[in-house]
């Protein structure tokens, strides 16, 4: 999100925005097929885009200290989103594993992914969301260590540009033991690379 707040435009003005660039793509949004477009892109983008609305942080607030002293990993693996690029706002499409080490209070599982959401239905790259996922982690909870894993495909760069259809970006950030302790490290890309037989339960 920006430092610098932003007027935000009308409705109107960003179904014109649309209608600006149907005319520009050589078509007419008068005709028949069209004439709807405009709304149903600015309600798209509102779903999209829902990101910008939500606070990362608050939704972790509440957290859980009855843990029966568990110090181990949490891992919450295979977390799918979607997100678009902030160079073509073309869809990135993939999946997020997230990790970290409690140091005495744990987070609702459901609270991770709703963070790989928040910040992935935000214009972004990849990187920046790898890091901000991992760092608001870090921050709120201030657990031994966080870990974060992105598995992507960008379709800025398999509709466009070098059409390469079928390639992967992965994407990692480790804080703490994850970055210093070689065996931890080792323990979460352990889990990482164990399939996931749980998904079709």
């Amino acid at each position: 999100m920006s430092d610098h707040p932003i007027e935000k435009p009308s409705r109107a003005e960003a179904e014109a925005a649309v209608a600006t660039l149907l005319r520009w793509a050589g078509d007419d949004p008068a005709r028949e097929g069209l004439t709807g477009t405009p709304d149903r892109v600015v309600r798209a983008f509102e779903e999209w885009f829902a990101g910008y609305d939500q606070d990362p942080h608050a939704i972790l607030e509440r957290t859980f200290s009855e843990v029966e002293g568990y110090d181990e990993i949490v891992f919450l693996k295979d977390i799918r989103f979607e997100s678009h690029c902030e160079h073509h706002l073309a869809p990135i499409i993939g999946r997020a594993h997230i990790a970290y080490l409690p140091a005495r209070r744990v987070v609702g599982i459901s609270k991770l992914a709703r963070l790989v959401d928040i910040y992935a239905k935000r214009l972004t790259i990849q990187e920046k969301m790898t890091a901000q996922i991992a760092n608001t982690l870090n921050e709120v909870l201030q657990p031994r260590g966080v870990a974060v894993v992105i598995d992507a495909a960008h379709q800025c760069m398999t509709t466009r540009g070098v059409h390469k259809p079928g390639v992967s970006m992965m994407t990692s950030r480790m804080l703490g033991a994850f970055r210093d302790d070689a065996n931890t490290r080792r323990e979460f890309l352990s889990m990482l690379n164990t399939p996931n037989r749980s998904a079709n339960v």
